[in-house]
């Protein structure tokens, strides 16, 4: 297989934004960003110092505390269609780049990679020029007293937001945009894996909009340790967090010595489960495609196929047929559906997978094996015989991997599904649509796709049950995060 490095030169190189600043770490230490298509280096990326993390804070804190974002919502609404039209403007660009250093195919730009999030921003900024900050409760007589109550929604504060390197475009919006929105002031600090693209929005946010200086800073450290200064210190108000269950244990851990709000949005290992009556090699068919997709690399990803154990051979078949197809491929490639995983430590870890697949006594029906070649690469793959209380089914591996489970009719089905640590998303699938919802209602899960149905939408709150994470992104309730309660009271 070929695979191209794409080209930089259309590229600003990466800066950290500090206080309405574009410019290196200030210690002069950069780190190296690598295309995981070909392991070759494409960039060199500012190593944020603990100073570069302190000054984003207080500049953070500054802009909320002396300025009028907070409160100036035709200020907001200007800024952000600014980002919002300065993002389309560049749009070719922001995608090659997220091709080159995310090694994403370009086929997802047109949903998570760029024009669903994109789209995203301008829905939270129609949403803000609507949004009711204060409702009136009307007059009452409270311990004999007659008052008039409003209750009022105020931004939360300085947020840091901490992203992961998978679909950073889309997340790292799907902070940024209802965080800005609501009236708080951002330090975005995005996984060392892919800091570029967070890099470019903040220069789109200096060159392109009016956004105030310290209102939105990016800081990009190599080290989790001075990342970790974002959860525990107490300038910042909320810590919005996307990523690793047991990295958000410790997010919240740190961040409980001083309250911060905390929102999670963690693992899944979620179940496409097919009933007995519907078409099963179509749900095998389609949840093996899902798998593929960014070399697995989505934490909502169906990774779970449960089907009647009297299907099960035809579902392993049709899922094998299917990944066989998909191949892995340059992401480049108009024709991509799964490329390389995210870096050498990605790869080695799932790697480890499929050899404690063979020790649980599992059988690959295709793959199973690491691509030898420059790059992170892995063959899409298809586990059998194995059931739910095997890790390979309980376990989130971030890869293009799929554990095909049987089951024992409806009840056995949804003990299977719910059978986890976490509830994050899945899907449902039965010629009755009347069956497939009563399934539904009983899967504890944030998302669920029923008989083919999308979720995905900056419309529609994103989250999940168990330990996949507290808190809803996107939608009204992803906006309400970032909004704090005030009730007042006034002699009527």
């Amino acid at each position: 297989m070929t695979v191209s490095t794409g080209s930089t030169t259309a590229w600003a190189p990466p800066q950290q934004y500090v206080d309405g600043k574009l410019g290196p770490a200030s210690g002069g230490a950069t780190y190296p960003i690598l295309n995981p298509a070909t392991g070759q280096e494409i960039g060199q990326a500012p190593d944020s110092t603990v100073d570069d993390v302190d000054a984003a804070i207080g500049a953070a804190r500054r802009a909320f505390d002396e300025t009028d974002w907070s409160t100036n919502t035709e200020l907001r609404v200007r800024c952000l269609r600014q980002l919002h039209a300065a993002l389309l403007e560049e749009k070719d660009a922001f995608e090659a780049l997220t091709t080159a250093e995310v090694g994403m195919p370009g086929f997802m730009m047109g949903a998570a990679g760029f024009d669903v999030p994109v789209e995203g921003l301008k829905w939270v900024t129609d949403l803000l020029e609507s949004y009711a900050f204060e409702t009136d409760l009307g007059v009452a007589a409270p311990m004999g007293i007659k008052s008039r109550r409003t209750v009022r929604r105020e931004p939360v504060g300085v947020v840091a937001a901490i992203t992961p390197w998978n679909v950073p475009t889309q997340i790292n919006l799907a902070k940024v945009g209802p965080a800005l929105a609501a009236g708080c002031t951002v330090v975005l600090k995005p996984a060392p894996d892919t800091p570029w693209v967070a890099c470019e929005l903040g220069r789109l946010v200096a060159e392109c909009t009016d956004i105030p200086a310290g209102v939105f800073n990016v800081v990009t450290p190599l080290s989790n340790e001075v990342a970790a200064v974002l959860s525990t210190d107490p300038r910042v108000d909320m810590v919005s967090f996307t990523g690793s269950t047991d990295v958000g244990r410790a997010i919240m851990a740190a961040a409980a010595p001083t309250l911060k709000r905390v929102f999670l949005e963690l693992g899944g290992k979620s179940a496409a489960i097919a009933l007995d009556d519907a078409d099963v090699a179509a749900v095998a068919g389609a949840t093996a495609f899902t798998a593929c997709i960014h070399a697995g690399q989505g934490c909502a990803i169906t990774t779970r196929l449960v089907v009647p154990r009297d299907r099960y051979d035809e579902a392993v078949q049709v899922a094998a047929a299917t990944m066989e197809s998909i191949g892995a491929k340059d992401p480049a490639d108009p024709g991509a559906i799964c490329g390389p995983v995210i870096s050498a430590i990605q790869r080695d870890r799932v790697e480890a997978y499929l050899k404690l697949a063979v020790e649980e006594g599992g059988t690959f029906a295709t793959g199973g094996t690491v691509i030898d070649q420059d790059g992170f690469w892995i063959t899409p793959t298809v586990v059998a015989g194995l059931d739910n209380s095997s890790r390979l089914a309980q376990e989130e591996i971030f890869g293009p991997v799929l554990v095909v489970i049987p089951h024992d009719g409806d009840d056995d089905a949804v003990r299977i599904a719910n059978d986890s640590a976490y509830g994050l998303s899945g899907s449902v699938d039965s010629a009755s649509l009347e069956r497939a919802k009563a399934v539904a209602a009983r899967v504890r899960t944030g998302t669920l796709a029923v008989n083919g149905g999308v979720w995905f939408s900056p419309d529609a709150p994103f989250g999940g049950y168990k330990q996949s994470g507290i808190g809803r992104e996107m939608g009204v309730a992803g906006f309400e995060e970032y909004l704090e309660t005030k009730t007042l009271a006034f002699p009527a």
